[in-house]
This record gives C-alpha cells, sequence and structure tokens, in this order.
C-alpha cells in the first residue's frame, strides 16, 4: 500500500513538473568596452556628397543570449553622448551642442530591447528603445551571431554585429542639413564576457 501511494505522489509530482514552463537558461553577459572588444560607430552622408564617420568611446552594457532560445535574448546599451569622436575637435564641439546632441542636457543615450526575432542562420532582429536627446523612439537592430566560446584568460564570450539607421529629426535634432544628411547609420560590435 505504501509503495503504492509513493509510487501515485511521486507520478503526479513528475507529471506537474512536466507541464511547468521550462525555465530559461540564457547567460548573463557585460559588454567588454575595458577591452576594447566592442564598438559604436556612426555615419552620416554629408551633403550628398561624402560621409562623415566617427565613434562613441565611451559606452557601456549587457545583454542575455541562449542559442537554444533567442526570444529571450536581451540587450542594455549606456552611451555616454559627450564622448563622440569624429576625429576633428571642432565638429565634435557642434555635435555635443543643441544642435545635435544637446549633452549638456542628456548626457546619455540608452538602448533597451522590448523582443528579439530568430531569422535563422545566425541572423536576428532586435527591437527595442532608444532614448536620445531626451527623446525615445522604436529602433530595429539587424544583427548576426558571430559566435561564442571560452577565451585565452578562462572566461567565455559571446559576439554579435549590428546595423541600425533612424531619423536625426525623429530624435530632435535641430540642426538641418539636407535631405541626403537627413539619417545617421550605426554599425555595432558586441562582444560580452559571461558573468
Amino acid at each position: 500500500m505504501k509503495k503504492q501511494l509513493l509510487a501515485t505522489v511521486l507520478s503526479s509530482v513528475i507529471g506537474a513538473a512536466m507541464l511547468l514552463p521550462s525555465v530559461a537558461n540564457a547567460a548573463d553577459y557585460k559588454i567588454d568596452t575595458q577591452g576594447a572588444h566592442a564598438s559604436i560607430q556612426f555615419k552620416v552622408n554629408h551633403l550628398g556628397y561624402s560621409f562623415v564617420a566617427g565613434r562613441f568611446n565611451d559606452f557601456s552594457g549587457d545583454f542575455s543570449y541562449d542559442a537554444a532560445k533567442i526570444a529571450d535574448t536581451n540587450l542594455n546599451v549606456t552611451i555616454n553622448t559627450s564622448s563622440v569622436d569624429s576625429n576633428h575637435a571642432e565638429r565634435d564641439k557642434h555635435l555635443r551642442s543643441a544642435d545635435f546632441l544637446n549633452t549638456g542636457a542628456f548626457s546619455q543615450a540608452q538602448y533597451t530591447s522590448t523582443s528579439v526575432e530568430d531569422q535563422g542562420n545566425g541572423k536576428i532582429l532586435v527591437n527595442g528603445n532608444l532614448t536620445l536627446n531626451g527623446v525615445t523612439k522604436p529602433v530595429a537592430i539587424t544583427a548576426e551571431f558571430v559566435g561564442e566560446g571560452q577565451d585565452p584568460w578562462g572566461g567565455y564570450r559571446a559576439g554579435f554585429i549590428g546595423t541600425t539607421e533612424f531619423a536625426m529629426k525623429d530624435f530632435g535634432f535641430k540642426m538641418d542639413l539636407g535631405p541626403a544628411s537627413a539619417n545617421v547609420s550605426l554599425d555595432l560590435v558586441i562582444e560580452g564576457i559571461k558573468q
């Protein structure tokens, strides 16, 4: 009788456990900005004649990732907007002004993912909200998984590349450089160290 009761209880517990949703095994990663294994670069068409390119030298962030459950991936990045660097001091001063990044009022930009879609073959679409110049708007990043594995220092890393584009007017930039220069393109390299 006791054996039958025990078997019934165990069967009920196992059956209930099988009905519970599986727990995500996503690993948490810190973006490796200290080792300069990540970058945020921008490019803007210059009046239809060429391009102005630059980067943000100071940013931080983290992400969670599980190759088996791409939809559970999330990404958070904070950018120090005053670290803008286009390799031209006077232009960078103008980019920090109220005409563009307005770093005196808004010293940080923030990107937080809201959903991630697996598009197959290592390609993913990251949907999220970008807060820049005091304005928050949805921005999607087209990304690609580069790889993951052990590093030579005993850690574990995962990395992605991504691109996105947005209109400057959507984020309240005051300076109008004409239709050819209306959008900003971003190229992202995100390498994280497993925590």
